[in-house]
């Protein structure tokens, strides 16, 4: 362990979903990059991805990009070949990529009238993109003795839901008990599994109900994605080696109130 375990000079994150700058991905990879890390971005959309290395370079990172569909197996190897070439073995993997991907509507539809189809989409884009390509990262994490594993999960799911939520709800279930698996499996080879469940986050994809929904929790606002990144980086730093198969729930407090109601602080 270096003297300062937050330094994360002469590491090699890998970090999908970094499409926005609005994000929680970006926000993670510019954060590890200001730690010292080197990292590796991927988004579907080339010219977003293109602005966002470009953004990370100007503040002096070392940055390796590349467009990649993660739903596609051969896509996400392909990645992490090409990311370790550029920079290194890839010591830290963080899987923000899911929920929304540019072109395609989210799945929305109560538990009844789920089509197996949007189902089996939304199992793609939230939990397969992950599956793939922490199989990709983990040989060489394995090969090294170390490594960092950060799911972006949800509370959606894991700890609690919404009507219409039953896709998105299992995808982030499933990808919490993922997480678990690949921890207990790879703990005593140096490698860690972790998962941040966000609650009422601001982000590009926030709808206006979601923002409101935030100004109600005990903070009393919606998160913000510099929030989340925060504690992911915690979670993929030297530091967090005696934590791993946990889920930890950034969400202002929500889920510890009993009553939601809008005028429960006296503030509307």
């Amino acid at each position: 362990m270096t003297d300062n375990p937050f330094d994360f000079t002469g590491r090699t994150a890998l970090v999908t979903g970094c499409g926005s700058a609005e994000g929680i991905g970006f926000a993670t990879a510019r954060l590890l990059a200001r730690l010292g890390a080197s990292v590796a971005i991927t988004s579907t959309t080339a010219e977003r991805l293109e602005a966002r290395a470009a953004e990370l370079r100007r503040h002096g990172a070392r940055v390796f990009s590349q467009v990649a569909d993660l739903t596609d197996r051969g896509q996400a190897f392909e990645l992490v070949a090409a990311a370790q070439e550029a920079l290194g073995p890839v010591e830290i993997l963080v899987n923000a990529a899911g929920m929304v991907q540019t072109g395609i509507e989210p799945v929305s539809a109560r538990f009844g009238e789920l089509g197996h189809e949007d189902l089996q989409r939304e199992l793609e884009i939230t939990l397969k993109t992950a599956f793939h390509t922490t199989q990709a990262a983990l040989p060489s994490m394995v090969e090294r003795g170390y490594g960092r594993i950060v799911m972006v999960s949800s509370v959606t799911g894991p700890y609690v839901t919404a009507p219409g939520s039953t896709a998105y709800a299992t995808a982030k279930g499933a990808m919490d008990g993922m997480m678990r698996t690949i921890a207990i499996e790879h703990g005593r080879l140096g490698i860690t599994a972790n998962s941040v469940a966000p609650g009422w986050i601001a982000t590009a994809s926030s709808e206006p109900d979601e923002l409101a929904a935030g100004r109600h929790t005990p903070v009393g606002r919606p998160g913000t994605p510099d929030e989340v990144a925060g504690l992911i980086a915690y979670l993929a730093s030297e530091s967090a080696g005696y934590v791993t198969g946990q889920s930890i729930v950034v969400d202002g407090g929500n889920m510890i109130q009993e009553p939601h109601g809008i005028d429960l602080y006296g503030s509307d």
